[in-house]
């Protein structure tokens, strides 16, 4: 990558990609776009922080040589990084150092007559930590009353919000931490009663608005009147830090959890070059962004990806007149053990009746649902279809023939071979994106760190095309 860098990064990073970056005519920046291109292409290689960066061009012999700086040049200030990242954010085009690479695949030709994309992701740290229930109230009070002068008039009682860390009371006393809920709910509400009708800048209003959140997504009234207590169970979009509202919460398995964002790719999986890449709060789902990343491709695409893209709305949605879904089925749950599950009734989607095991046919309601209802009570296979006590139900949505279809496909193994030969490709590109320090997320907000993700691309690529041979061929980029 260095020696790279060092040989073509005035080809892959000209001066005029930035022009636009620095349009008063007053001269150019002093540091060169080809430079600090370079230098933010090795910070995102390498998951560096600025000061890490900035040091590593001060001293790092390989990167002098890769941004073509003299031995003894004493590098740049970190700030510099600082001051990059905010011009290309609010340029109209902030992923151009990834456009550019992009630009080089493109060239190369080398995905040309490839047509699979493999799609996945991966749980990403937050850059901060997750805040309890008492923590974010106070910080959203504080908040409100550092950006909303008129909120400084409103009495609140239940802490002291001008001092740091938490309340001194009992923890392990339920009554005492009740008490102190109560209260700060009440300064929440009284806050947001006596600013609700307040002219408000943007910040003021971005203040008020998580306060009104953060008050009312975890608590719930208490056994006697304007009491509050911390509810039980978790809101199903809970903001899990005031300091970065956007990070979410996500359970990867009933055990293990992160709090932070997700990483969606699409992977050409002969190359292992990402052809997309986006970046989520981690509870968002897999199916509708893995639709986003494969939307420009074309029909004639075959499409692998594991069960968190099976659902029967992302298939409709990446189903083409050409394309192939090669995507793992979603097992069905059972409401018995070893009992019948849905693909044991049979469905006539025509005429719109549902057939059980025991041979009952009913019709399916307009919303979906087949009830057996009160033919579930003789019948002699009842232990192996349902515990319910008015009898077996089942639900039948708009994509049921699709999905029934889907198990079939991959019950009788109809692309397995292709799904093991080329879907394990993606699995190493994620790995390659999410190693080291690159686990946890620089930044907060999805912005931003989606602008890290696709500069981290553009540099997993970069280097990737440098390991397939990736050469410069007259005006042109070429591959062996």
């Amino acid at each position: 990558m260095h020696a790279f860098l060092a040989d073509h990064r005035g080809d892959l990073f000209p001066d005029e990609v930035f022009a636009d970056l620095f349009p008063s005519g007053r001269g150019r920046p002093s540091v060169p776009a080809d430079v600090m291109a370079s230098a933010m292409v090795l910070q995102a290689l390498e998951g560096l922080s600025d000061r890490e960066a900035a040091e590593a061009l001060r001293r790092d012999i390989g990167w002098k040589v890769a941004c073509g700086l003299a031995l003894d040049h004493g590098g740049i200030h970190f700030t510099v990084f600082t001051y990059w990242r905010k011009r290309l954010a609010g340029s109209g085009r902030p992923h151009r150092i990834r456009e550019a690479v992009g630009a080089v695949v493109d060239a190369t030709g080398v995905l040309g007559g490839k047509r699979r994309r493999a799609l996945d992701s991966t749980l990403l740290d937050d850059a901060v930590a997750t805040q309890d229930t008492v923590t974010q109230l106070i910080s959203a009070v504080r908040r409100v009353r550092r950006v909303v002068p008129e909120a400084g008039a409103v009495e609140v009682c239940a802490h002291d919000y001008d001092s740091a860390g938490k309340p001194m009371i009992a923890w392990d006393d339920p009554v005492a931490k009740d008490a102190l809920v109560t209260g700060l709910v009440n300064d929440a509400l009284g806050l947001l009663g006596a600013l609700s009708d307040l002219e408000l800048g943007a910040e003021g209003a971005d203040a008020l608005g998580l306060l009104a959140l953060v008050a009312g997504q975890d608590v719930e009234p208490g056994d006697g009147d304007g009491t509050w207590r911390i509810a039980r169970g978790v809101a199903p979009d809970r903001v899990i830090s005031t300091v970065d509202p956007e990070a979410r919460h996500m359970h990867k398995s009933r055990s293990a959890h992160r709090d932070g964002y997700k990483a969606h790719v699409a992977v050409e999986p002969e190359t292992g070059l990402v052809t997309a890449a986006c970046l989520t709060p981690a509870n968002a789902p897999d199916g509708p962004t893995g639709v986003e990343l494969v939307a420009g491709e074309g029909d004639d695409l075959q499409v692998l990806a594991d069960s968190a893209y099976g659902s029967g709305e992302t298939r409709a949605a990446l189903s083409g007149s050409h394309r192939r879904l090669a995507i793992k089925a979603i097992p069905l749950r059972v409401a018995v053990p070893g009992g019948f599950n849905r693909d044991d009734f049979s469905i006539d989607h025509d005429a719109r009746t549902a057939t059980c095991p025991a041979g009952h046919t009913i019709t399916i309601a307009p919303k979906g649902s087949a009830t057996f209802g009160a033919r579930c009570g003789p019948c002699p296979l009842r232990e192996r279809c349902t515990t319910a006590q008015t009898g077996r139900t089942l639900q039948i949505g708009p994509h049921d023939r699709q999905l029934v279809e889907a198990r079939r496909a991959w019950r009788d193994g109809d692309f397995i071979a292709d799904y093991r030969q080329w879907r394990p490709m993606v699995e190493r590109s994620i790995a390659w994106l999410a190693t080291g320090p690159n686990r946890r997320v620089r930044y907060r907000g999805v912005e931003r760190n989606n602008a890290w993700l696709g500069l981290r691309v553009a540099a997993i690529n970069l280097r990737r095309l440098i390991n397939l041979g990736l050469t410069r061929d007259g005006p042109s980029w070429a591959l062996p």
